[in-house]
């Protein structure tokens, strides 16, 4: 599963975007980090690894709902071809 782990000190919340198993509890040992969230900068600071999500999802990881609404209100970032 994706989903978010909280990190940061009491009252300033951070979030790590982690690949981790579904039964594991929410700041458990997770795979793989690939990104992070950070809600109190105005707007919201949002960095994903597209490419690792991509490679987990097709291996069938599942997104959680709040992350599936993260990677949705970022605009998808197209590489330009290499000249």
């Amino acid at each position: 599963m994706i989903r978010l782990a909280r990190v940061g000190a009491r009252k300033q919340p951070h979030y790590r975007v982690v690949v981790i198993e579904k039964d594991r509890a929410r700041n458990g040992r997770s795979i793989e980090v690939v990104g992070t969230y950070n809600p109190r900068t105005n707007p919201a600071s949002v960095d994903f690894k597209r490419d690792r999500i991509d490679y987990w999802t097709s291996k069938g990881a599942q997104l959680s709902d709040r992350v599936q609404k993260l990677l949705a209100s970022v605009p998808a970032v197209e590489s330009a071809p290499a000249a």
